[in-house]
């Protein structure tokens, strides 16, 4: 089975608030203030490939969208035993919305050999938007399924997908090739790159491809051109006052204190 998973790089969800800063633009996250990292739900996308492969066979491909630094995203996806990996450079320093990804990846991939099964992580770790999958599939006319936490074959040409439901799970059967978005689970952790495929990864070839490369213009990720633009950010600003009760009794300050309870339970 011939499958490729995209892979997105985000800024690490684990920043301290302390450390959290928004850049110049007020519109992202300053990428400086903290390491790039994986998306965690795309490794659970590559741990289900990397599973399908290791019952059924076939080879695995990783993509990725995004400045020079995807290269680490992307070397991690060859240390778990991805086979290939396509880098796709985005320089202009503004983040793409889901629609433009998708576009960008559909332009991308039918540039490539066929594939049997693409994977999307369920959604990012930092704008949790999850359209990219539907978005991508509909770009490439494939049929997508969310939230799937199981792929199998169906015989050579169909695939059985268990989508996750807020009731429990449902399977479909679906045709090859296909698009789904691959949610967490107890049994796609994420494995752990051994010492020598780190280091044998460092040294696999990467192909390396430009926007022009697939004559898409800059301007087409501007967010100008963004279908979901976002206005603002700021961080949130938290005060507290703290203000003490006093009294000569212990029992005149509980007496104290239940009314000024009870004069804001009024007030609200």
């Amino acid at each position: 089975m011939n499958i490729l998973v995209c892979l997105k790089q985000i800024l690490d969800p684990e920043v301290p608030v302390r450390d959290f800063a928004i850049d110049s633009s007020g519109l992202q996250a300053d990428p400086a203030c903290a390491n790039q990292v994986t998306n965690i739900f795309c490794e659970n996308a590559l741990e289900s490939a990397l599973q399908l492969k290791d019952l059924h066979g076939g080879k695995i491909t990783v993509i990725s969208l995004g400045p020079e630094s995807v290269e680490d995203s992307l070397r991690k996806g060859l240390a778990m035993k991805a086979d290939e990996a396509f880098m796709i450079v985005n320089n202009n320093g503004q983040l793409p919305d889901s629609a433009a990804v998708a576009k960008v990846l559909a332009t991308a991939i039918r540039k490539m050999e066929p594939f049997d099964l693409i994977l999307t992580g369920r959604e990012s770790g930092d704008w949790g938007a999850g359209q990219t999958g539907g978005i991508l599939a509909e770009e490439l006319g494939l049929p997508f399924t969310a939230f799937v936490d199981e792929v199998s074959p169906e015989g050579d040409d169909r695939l059985i997908l268990r989508q996750q439901t807020d009731s429990g799970w449902q399977k479909f059967s679906a045709p090859k090739p296909a698009v789904a978005s691959i949610t967490n689970s107890d049994h796609n952790l994420p494995r752990i790159p051994k010492t020598r495929d780190i280091i044998m990864a460092n040294r696999k070839p990467l192909t390396t491809w430009t926007l022009e490369d697939l004559e898409i213009s800059a301007e087409a990720l501007s967010s100008n051109q963004h279908k979901a633009r976002v206005r603002k950010l700021s961080i949130p600003e938290s005060k507290s006052e703290c203000e003490f009760i006093e009294g000569d009794t212990t029992e005149e300050k509980i007496q104290k204190l239940a009314d000024k309870i009870a004069a804001i339970a009024r007030a609200v």
